[in-house]
């Protein structure tokens, strides 16, 4: 099947050129927070707070069906224990698609753990997580989504990390037809985030406060309008793009040297047997 037959006829969409100097103010929302969340350095900044009495979130401004989006983000330094700064897309309602990075905060001194998480018609479950090799509150670092008709690929500075394929063929659903918005928030989670609710966040801390630079999408826009995103283009390069020998060899050495949970793996969650696109990974 190719790629244009296995995009919905009845999806309209136009695409979007890669932003070379974002804007955030052009780009994104603010959601949430009650002033806790700042645009700063005319756009080209964003940070989120958290505090004892709210976190903060914002929202992107368009719908996307299908790109390579990429954001940079400096997370929480210092005692981060109990917060999480979630990064995804998704779609809405209860049979909703979504495409996950979380950073689960720790003690000083002990890696933050990312968790990834895919969904598709509202049906998740589908885990992974993994330390990073780098102290990711020092530094902004690029973190980014591949998602075309073949294949959902995860990346931490160009490194892909997870990929989750399209296995429609064998029964499996993959997210192909619901447009996505992007979503970032930062929260407390202390009764689940770290060690299991075991660490509390400590308010004394706080204000807690991640930032944002650097947003790119090369991607399909939802509009009204009745063009198409081809997938011929020179500029939709990404819609066919799959991991080489080389990308499958960087994916593995994360996941033998920092994968820390694999649903794949977890017999014991899934008593009845592993989820079908375990076997076929």
């Amino acid at each position: 099947m190719n790629i244009s037959q296995m995009i919905p006829v009845f999806v309209l969409i136009n695409v979007l050129v890669l932003v070379s100097a974002s804007d955030f103010n052009q780009d994104f929302d603010i959601t949430w927070g009650d002033g806790r969340a700042k645009i700063l350095n005319n756009g080209q900044l964003l940070t989120l707070s958290l505090d004892k009495t709210s976190g903060s979130g914002f929202q992107s401004k368009k719908q996307y069906l299908f790109g390579k989006i990429d954001m940079q983000l400096k997370l929480v330094p210092g005692n981060s224990a109990g917060t999480v700064t979630a990064y995804y897309l998704s779609s809405v309602g209860n049979a909703h698609d979504e495409i996950d990075f979380e950073f689960l905060g720790n003690l000083s001194g002990d890696p933050y753990i990312l968790h990834t998480n895919v969904f598709t018609q509202g049906k998740g479950n589908r885990e992974q997580q993994f330390y990073l090799w780098f102290d990711p509150t020092k530094d902004f670092h690029t973190y980014s989504v591949l998602w075309n008709p073949q294949t959902i690929i995860f990346y931490v500075d160009e490194t892909p990390i997870r990929e989750f394929k399209n296995l429609e063929s064998k029964g499996i659903l993959f997210p192909k037809s619901q447009p996505m918005w992007i979503y970032s928030s930062l929260w407390n989670a202390d009764d689940w985030a770290t060690r299991g609710g075991l660490v509390k966040t400590d308010w004394s801390q706080a204000p807690f406060t991640a930032s944002y630079q650097n947003f790119s999408a090369q991607a399909c826009t939802w509009t009204s309008s009745s063009s198409s995103c081809s997938s011929n283009s020179s500029q939709n390069s990404w819609m066919r793009q799959s991991l080489d020998s080389t990308g499958q060899a960087r994916i593995q050495w994360v996941q033998k040297n920092y994968m820390i949970y694999n649903y794949c793996t977890d017999t014991k969650r899934f008593p009845q047997g592993l989820p079908p696109e375990c076997s076929q990974s």
